[in-house]
């Protein structure tokens, strides 16, 4: 199976007049690449109901499997107004390729596993204390989660919990060849690097280490990630672990959206 990876389309960001939309140009490179299925590790745009609309719109054009986790602009919803993530949450679980508490399985031993994850401070520096990255300001700068997600509860909460229902997935899944897939970065390797002014800080809400321990602990062979708009990929004990963000326009090599997609797509063969 030839499965493609990509996150962070942003797709009602990266709208031009004239241009094909970003779903439609990643869906042509699906087609051009003769992929049997493809993983989105978050951040589609920032709305449920746009996201949404993009993942069946991906599923019903290409016939193939279309795996996804939310990304916290997912959770955003800031043009509908809905204050509950929890019920966001729910909402994109209606898509039967959510992966949130709800592993896949692929062609022969192939399992995928995902979740959102979420952020617990493990890759801020430092230099700053729990209590400072509580804030989620710095610099004249507020991390935006702070305004428009509404968990309930506090970061390193709704880590862990994502964390243990994650694992419990992997334990259920044992012995599988295991892709996971989270939005929020699982390893230090593909944080903002140091030193930098700015992210010093805001790398806190990038990730977790938590999440590499898992790849080693259950033996995962994909680790798949976004979140940080770079494209990465790096081995470790086993676990080939790749960031393919698409990013916003503004960060992009080409003005061409098909070509910037055509670069950005990661394909494995499994």
């Amino acid at each position: 199976m030839r499965i493609g990876i990509i996150s962070d389309l942003h797709v009602d960001l990266n709208e031009l007049p004239g241009e094909p939309l970003v779903e439609e140009a990643l869906l042509d490179q699906a087609v051009r690449q003769k992929l049997d299925g493809l993983i989105i590790a978050g951040d589609i745009s920032n709305d449920v109901n746009r996201s949404l609309k993009v993942l069946e719109m991906l599923k019903k054009e290409s016939g193939i499997h279309i795996l996804f986790v939310p990304g916290n602009h997912d959770y955003w919803s800031k043009e509908n107004g809905i204050t509950d993530t929890w019920r966001i949450y729910r909402q994109f679980q209606t898509f039967k390729g959510c992966l949130s508490e709800r592993p896949y399985r692929l062609s022969g031993d192939w399992t995928v596993v995902g979740s959102s994850g979420w952020y617990d401070y493990t890759l801020g520096e430092p230099e700053y204390t729990y209590e400072q990255f509580e804030e989620m300001r710095a610099m004249d700068r507020t991390w935006q989660d702070r305004v428009y997600v509404h968990w309930g509860m506090s970061n390193r909460d709704i880590h862990r919990y994502f964390h243990n229902r994650v694992e419990r997935e992997l334990e259920a899944n044992r012995g599988s060849s295991i892709i996971m897939v989270t939005h929020m970065l699982s390893h230090p390797y593909f944080k903002v690097p140091m030193p930098h002014p700015q992210w010093s800080y805001f790398n806190a809400f990038l990730g977790s280490t938590d999440y590499a321990a898992l790849y080693r602990k259950y033996g995962v062979r994909y680790g798949i990630m976004g979140h940080v708009h770079y494209r990465k990929r790096y081995a470790e004990q086993g676990t080939e672990m790749i960031c393919a963000c698409l990013g916003y326009r503004k960060e992009w090599r080409n003005a061409s959206v098909s070509e910037e997609i055509r670069e950005c797509l990661q394909v494995i063969d499994i």
